[in-house]
């Protein structure tokens, strides 16, 4: 067996998601060859990859397939997370995807799909950072049991101070709510409020990171311009209920990110508190808000759809209590929120593949 044989063999291997050979995009390295063991390794575009195993299976199958059939193979990975960011870029240059995680309305749990899907991400090795956008509401110090904490502040050269994020569950936080009494109302007007988001990304210290996930206040308004004016968005997430109000409201959503000023990529649609299941009747399942009323609205505005979480009581709890999902102990949402984070991650892989390098939107207003 030689090396050539190897790769000839792992040409035939498809990265399921790029629709490529993995030897044509560069992904295998350090072939190695002794009797009839064989090693190499799989570049993976996330650590986070959810098609491990079965790139894993479809290599140990080629080499012994077309190469020898009697070959000990040894598939070992690592991972280059893929970015589509602007070289020479100085916002946020050392984090590698930002996603915004926005709904059309209230209500709907963006904020606990925002917290599980960045839990998911680390889950699988990725480095993620969480931030609470949502100035008038945020809810993250909360979910995250970190309330009455404050974040410490650090040197950050040219006499400059950073804000250290809190460190929870492995994730990078971040909120207004770090910084104000929870008793406190915030009565900003819009300026006040697109400045401090400003200050969450130039004066925090969020270091290198795979994904950032950003939990937008729900509506199309100012902190959303302000957003997209100040960084350079990889893509959304589109968080709804089955219900018809509901997805009104994330049309609007879905429409402000498409025009033509902005045209920020949508990563997908994923429909929350899509069925009741009672913990006593697991099988069960009730359509309390609608049945697939946010599947319908992918397939109408033709976006991947990411999946659907269901109304389980542990979630709320967990959230309240300031455990999620994804680190409770309910394996029903554990897995519906594993299932929405791996379709995303593939979803944010196709479009680093697929469309032009993010840049920060000029409006003009």
């Amino acid at each position: 067996m030689t090396e050539a044989d190897i790769l000839s063999a792992l040409s035939n291997v498809q990265e399921p998601d790029l629709g490529k050979d993995l030897v044509t995009l560069n992904m295998v390295k350090d072939v190695t060859i002794n009797g009839n063991n064989v090693a190499f390794t799989v570049v993976l575009t996330t650590p986070a990859c959810p098609m491990k195993d079965m790139i894993q299976g479809a290599c140990v199958n080629a080499v012994k397939l077309l190469v020898n059939k009697e070959a000990n193979v040894q598939v070992n990975f690592t991972s280059n997370t893929s970015s589509k960011r602007l070289k020479g870029d100085n916002v946020l240059p050392n984090v590698k995807n930002i996603i915004a995680v926005i709904s059309g309305k209230g209500g709907v749990g963006k904020s606990t799909v925002a917290a599980n899907l960045a839990l998911a991400l680390s889950s699988g090795g990725a480095k993620v950072g969480l931030m609470d956008a949502d100035i008038y509401g945020p809810s993250v110090p909360i979910m995250f049991g970190v309330r009455g904490e404050r974040p410490l502040m650090k040197d950050g050269g040219n006499g400059k101070g950073l804000i250290v994020p809190l460190d929870r569950y492995g994730i990078k936080l971040m909120s207004i709510g770090l910084l104000v009494d929870d008793k406190s109302a915030v009565v900003w007007r819009g300026p006040m409020a697109s400045s401090a988001i400003k200050q969450f990304i130039t004066d925090v210290e969020w270091g290198e990171l795979d994904y950032l996930i950003i939990d937008m206040p729900p509506g199309t308004g100012d902190i959303h311009l302000t957003m997209v004016q100040t960084v350079p968005i990889t893509g959304v997430v589109v968080v709804t209920t089955p219900q018809d109000v509901a997805l009104a409201d994330a049309k609007k959503g879905i429409a402000m990110f498409g025009q033509a000023q902005i045209k920020v990529p949508i990563i997908g649609l994923v429909e929350n508190m899509s069925w009741f299941t009672p913990a006593e009747l697991p099988d069960n399942r009730y359509y309390i808000f609608g049945k697939n009323g946010g599947k319908k609205l992918a397939e109408e505005y033709d976006l991947p759809f990411l999946g659907q979480i269901p109304l389980v009581q542990s979630i709320r709890e967990g959230g309240d209590i300031g455990i999620p999902a994804m680190v409770g102990d309910d394996r029903i949402t554990k897995h519906a929120f594993m299932d929405f984070a791996s379709k995303a991650v593939r979803s944010i892989a196709m479009r680093n593949a697929n469309v032009d390098v993010t840049k920060v939107v000029e409006v003009v207003e």
